[in-house]
């Protein structure tokens, strides 16, 4: 069983194009529940105005695989 701070160390991949997401930077954590609803990623930053895009919300369903990395299943990000 994974701590959810141990969880900001790694990072995340996409398996289906091994796009490199970053590294989780928050968890969502249903208290009613007891569980991990999902794991976020931070959005890319924004050059010029220095605000950051949306963050990458990933629903735990989609979490395959924890190791020295984090494996998840989303659609393909295309920018």
């Amino acid at each position: 069983m994974q701590r959810a701070g141990e969880l900001r160390q790694k990072e995340v991949i996409n398996i289906n194009d091994a796009m490199r997401l970053g590294y989780v930077c928050d968890v969502e954590v249903s208290l009613c529940k007891g569980e991990i609803e999902a794991i976020v990623v931070p959005g890319k930053m924004k050059i010029l105005n220095f605000s950051k895009k949306d963050d990458i919300v990933i629903p735990w369903c989609k979490v395959k695989v924890i190791g020295d990395v984090i494996l998840v299943d989303i659609p393909c990000r295309c920018e």
